[in-house]
């Protein structure tokens, strides 16, 4: 039997009856998106408040005040600290969920990054607790960098795998809508927060999004409980090919995979908490002088608009393909840099609001939409789960962890200076558009593969309708996997 070679495995299922068969898929569909999209609107509802609190919030409760700028750059420190933990959690969580399956892992993932951020809304502050605090608030930040290391190549790869082959960049992208869902509730919240008492938001007000995360657990708890297992991780177990060592397979024979997804990540990520974090510190800092709560509708407008644009480019990707797709909107973040930095430095808030809401809702969300199926589509079966955590993870770290640092100091640097901003993101999104010319079409590709697309010719067929390895999926499975 050929490892390289689903399709050689001789069939050894049997197949259910086909009407029960269609309500079980569908069902479990259904619940692999909800799951997915719940955990990803605590994620991102959890990242983007700390982001706002980041820039308005903890660096004056966690630190010391006598130099207000060093207190900034520290706070965005931390914020890099979760980004850091990001690529361990992915490594061991991606490495489980090779090894035992996608549930389990996504269940683990949830109780700890929840679990993490409902810890931070009772933490003491710098004047209660001294150097403890901001020691306490960098732990719960690893561990819930740790978690969340692996939440979102979970989500992608679970919805990868359910999803019908010609729609999967559109189903992929649903569960993608709990991010803009989370992103916009965090900006919701903060503003309204921002309308209570200056002392008391500072004393109590801000813990209140933390403790409201352990709600979004549960939720999560109960719906990931009763999902079951992916239809091609089953046929991987029922094959005996789920591979013992995905960690020395993924920086060997899966690194070039890994180094491309990097490459794709850097100006989504990157740009994502640029707009989010970045630039609500610049048009906030005294040089452009804007109400911090005029700021943050940037952010929720974008977040409106990406609940349209992240599954309307996942389905333009399933007719048009995943590279041309995310190239275009690479090249818009390319062209859109200077000109959005610049417009921020006018100090004008309507035109600041959509500024940032073009940025996060059409340029950052338009290449999460045909992302969302085109990283799964990278890995070969034994290793997908790890591939997809990695190729975020450490993207995460080089692009969103030093946004918010790199961002903070070059502020402080430059005493606000626009220009060094926009030539930062310019670079992230060039790295990107040039990753677009390194990765096959990989639009349809059977996901029972074992290699990976990236090692294969731009030219290979990836059709699930002509490829045979649904074969050995259930009929009634495969048709569903193939319409």
């Amino acid at each position: 039997m050929s490892e390289n070679h689903p399709s050689a495995v001789p069939s050894t299922s049997t197949a259910p009856h086909p009407a029960n068969a269609d309500d079980d898929y569908a069902a479990n569909l259904r619940r692999a998106t909800l799951s997915s999209s719940v955990g990803s609107a605590l994620e991102y509802f959890d990242f983007a408040m700390y982001g706002l609190m980041t820039a308005l919030v903890f660096n004056r409760l966690f630190f010391d005040q006598s130099n207000p700028a060093i207190a900034l750059i520290a706070a965005f420190g931390i914020y890099g600290v979760g980004f850091a933990a990001r690529p361990f959690g992915g490594l061991f969580f991606g490495t489980m969920g090779d090894r035992i399956g996608r549930k389990g892992v996504l269940i683990a993932t949830i109780v700890l990054m929840g679990g993490a951020s409902t810890l931070i809304g009772v933490l003491p502050t710098y004047k209660q607790a001294g150097v403890l605090a901001p020691i306490l608030l960098v732990l719960l930040r690893l561990a819930q960098g740790f978690g969340a290391g692996a939440e979102q190549a979970g989500a992608t790869v679970l919805m990868a795998e359910y999803a019908p082959v010609r729609r999967r960049g559109f189903f992929s992208a649903l569960p993608f809508i709990g991010i803009q869902a989370g992103t916009l509730l965090a900006a919701v919240v903060f503003f309204l927060l921002n309308l209570m008492p200056e002392d008391a938001f500072l004393s109590w007000g801000w813990r209140l999004p933390f403790l409201a995360s352990f709600v979004l657990i549960l939720i999560a708890l109960w719906i990931r409980a009763r999902l079951r297992e992916t239809p091609t991780f089953v046929e991987l177990e029922k094959h005996e090919q789920v591979h013992d060592h995905a960690v020395k397979e993924i920086f060997t024979r899966g690194r070039a995979g890994v180094v491309v997804g990097i490459g794709l990540r850097m100006a989504e990520n990157g740009g994502s908490y640029m707009f989010q974090s970045v630039a609500l510190a610049f048009v906030t800092s005294a040089a452009i002088g804007l109400d911090k709560g005029v700021a943050t509708w940037g952010v929720t407008l974008g977040s409106l608009i990406g609940i349209f644009s992240v599954p309307l480019t996942g389905a333009l990707s399933d007719r048009w393909g995943r590279v041309p797709v995310f190239r275009f909107r690479a090249v818009f973040m390319l062209l859109y840099s200077f000109p959005a930095w610049y417009l921020l430095s006018l100090g004008n808030a309507t035109v600041a609001i959509i500024v940032v809401a073009v940025g996060i809702g059409v340029a950052v969300n338009s290449m999460l939409g045909p992302q969302c199926a085109m990283l799964p589509e990278l890995f070969g079966n034994k290793h997908r789960y790890l591939g997809v955590a990695m190729s975020r993870e450490i993207s995460a770290v080089l692009a969103g962890g030093l946004a918010g640092v790199l961002g903070a100091a070059l502020l402080g640097w430059t005493d606000g200076n626009w220009i060094v901003l926009a030539i930062y993101m310019t670079v992230l999104a060039a790295i990107t558009t040039a990753a677009t010319f390194l990765v096959p079409e990989t639009r349809e590709r059977n996901l029972l593969r074992v290699e990976d697309a990236i090692r294969l010719s731009t030219t290979e067929e990836h059709s699930a309708l002509t490829d045979p390895g649904l074969a050995d999926i259930s009929p009634s499975i495969a048709q569903k996997l193939r319409s």
